[in-house]
């Protein structure tokens, strides 16, 4: 089966220097792919890289089969390939539901608007609720429910999700595993990068640790690599292999 998404000797930076030192990672169909590593080490630039929000140096990044290292960010995004990216990058005068209509753009989105809003407001019932608040009158977790909602709006063959839970309570990082868990149960391919070990353990099928813009190590969920081991990867107390 053609995996949702296959990068191979990507390089991407910023200036004269590279962020990205020729990384290649694959995301099975349907699978869902955790990314995690020290702050400033790549993990951020890589999804930038993927959706053409920073120009890529080298390398080939293919989406279902079909190369994208060429696309602009609205090509990739009509291809259904969708980035949730960092710090709620929403309209703060916007009401809620006006943001999520609009977010509908695509041909694909235009045809599954109905449907996707329901599902929205099934699965981030907060946003059912305050539907005519702005975003800016909106918590952090509700801002962030409002970003993979018009994520989701956007019709989907994939989803690239930047940090999810930064910045929220436990409470709140419960209720988005549980939503992001029933998002990928559908079958929708999952790209997540996060700092929260025992989150992304309980989201992901595979793991990828990024190191100084490589990848240093591949985790199968199932293998013999516990929470402490990654731990320990995570903080240096262990070279990885």
């Amino acid at each position: 089966m053609t995996d949702a998404l296959r990068i191979e000797g990507l390089r991407a930076g910023y200036d004269d220097f590279d962020v990205l030192e020729g990384m290649s990672l694959h995301v099975g169909a349907g699978e869902r792919v955790g990314l995690f590593g020290p702050n400033g080490h790549g993990k951020t630039t890589l999804l930038n890289a993927i959706s053409a929000t920073l120009a890529r140096r080298e390398g080939v990044v293919s989406f279902f089969g079909d190369r994208i290292d060429r696309a602009r960010p609205q090509e990739i995004v009509v291809r259904g390939l969708i980035h949730v990216a960092q710090a709620n990058s929403l309209f703060p005068d916007m009401e809620i539901m006006e943001t999520l209509e609009l977010a509908a753009w695509t041909p694909r989105a235009r045809a599954d608007k109905v449907a996707n809003l329901d599902k929205v407001l099934t699965l981030f019932p907060r946003l059912a609720e305050r539907r005519r608040q702005q975003a800016k009158t909106l918590s952090g977790g509700e801002r962030q429910m409002l970003s993979i909602g018009v994520g989701l709006m956007c019709a989907p063959r994939m989803l690239m999700l930047d940090e999810p839970t930064l910045g929220l309570s436990p409470k709140l990082k419960d209720e988005l595993a549980d939503a992001i868990g029933a998002i990928s149960a559908g079958g929708t391919p999952l790209l997540l990068v996060e700092q929260d070990i025992a989150f992304v353990l309980a989201l992901v099928d595979r793991m990828y640790l990024v190191d100084h813009g490589t990848i240093t190590r591949e985790i199968d969920r199932g293998g013999s690599v516990d929470h402490q081991e990654i731990m320990d990867m995570y903080f240096g107390t262990e070279t990885a292999p």
